[in-house]
C-alpha cells in the first residue's frame, strides 16, 4: 500500500533522484530548482508515494486559479505496471479539486509513446493547442 503526502524536505535529494531514474530530467532545467519552487509556491506542492517508508513516487501539482498543472510523474522503475502512477494521479487530481480548480492539464513530449498512452488510458486527451514558451533568462 503507498502512502501519498506532501514530500517534506528531508526527501528533496531523494525526488531529485527519482526524478534522474525515471528519466524525466534534461540538462537545461535543473530539478532541484523546480522542487524549490514547487514546495515554496502558495499554490503548488509535490506529492509523494512512500512504501514502507522509502520514496517511489512523484507528482507535482499547481494551479494557475483557473487549470491545474502536473509534472514530474515520476514511478520508480522498478515498481512501475502496478498502479503507482494512476494512484498518483487519482491524488493529483484529488488535490487540485480540493482547491476548486476545475480542469487538470500536463504536457507530454510528442515523442514519449509510452507516457501519451498512460495518461490517454487515463482519459486524458491530446488538446488541439500550441505551447509556446521562451526563456527568461538566457543566462
Amino acid at each position: 500500500m503507498v502512502d501519498i503526502r506532501p514530500l517534506d524536505t528531508d526527501h528533496r535529494a531523494d525526488a531529485v533522484a527519482l526524478w534522474h531514474r525515471a528519466g524525466l530530467t534534461r540538462p537545461w532545467n535543473p530539478p532541484e530548482a523546480d522542487l524549490d519552487r514547487a514546495l515554496g509556491g502558495r499554490s503548488s506542492t509535490v506529492l509523494a508515494g512512500f512504501e514502507g517508508g522509502r520514496l517511489v513516487a512523484t507528482a507535482m501539482v499547481g494551479h494557475d486559479g483557473h487549470r491545474g498543472w502536473v509534472y514530474y510523474l515520476a514511478v520508480d522503475p522498478d515498481r512501475r505496471s502496478t498502479g503507482l502512477g494512476r494512484a498518483m494521479m487519482q491524488a493529483a487530481e484529488g488535490w487540485v479539486r480540493d482547491a476548486g480548480i476545475p480542469k487538470l492539464q500536463l504536457m507530454v513530449r510528442s515523442g514519449n509513446a509510452e507516457a501519451l498512452g498512460f495518461y490517454g488510458a487515463l482519459g486524458f486527451r491530446v488538446e488541439d493547442t500550441a505551447v509556446l514558451s521562451r526563456w527568461i533568462d538566457e543566462a
